[in-house]
């Protein structure tokens, strides 16, 4: 797509968002000089779902012991 001025970016904004949903970039300009690039945000290809590492994640029984010489650290 060609650049587009900063007045028409503010006056056509939700159609130009509508374009870059539809995968295209947005350059805008001030006066001649480009300032902005509007990008689609990426979509997260492999959401997380809770539980998926359940059984596969182990902690040391003293996983939250304090270590010898830190004592004065912790309040």
């Amino acid at each position: 797509m060609k650049p587009v001025k900063m007045h028409e970016a503010k006056t056509n904004f939700s159609r130009l968002i509508g374009l870059v949903e539809a995968g295209e970039e947005i350059i805008v300009q001030r006066d001649d000089r480009p300032v902005a690039k509007i990008v689609p945000y990426p979509s997260d290809a492999h959401a997380r779902k809770a539980g998926a590492l359940k059984g596969q994640i182990a902690l040391a029984d003293d996983f939250d012991a304090i270590p010898d010489g830190f004592e004065d650290y912790v309040g």
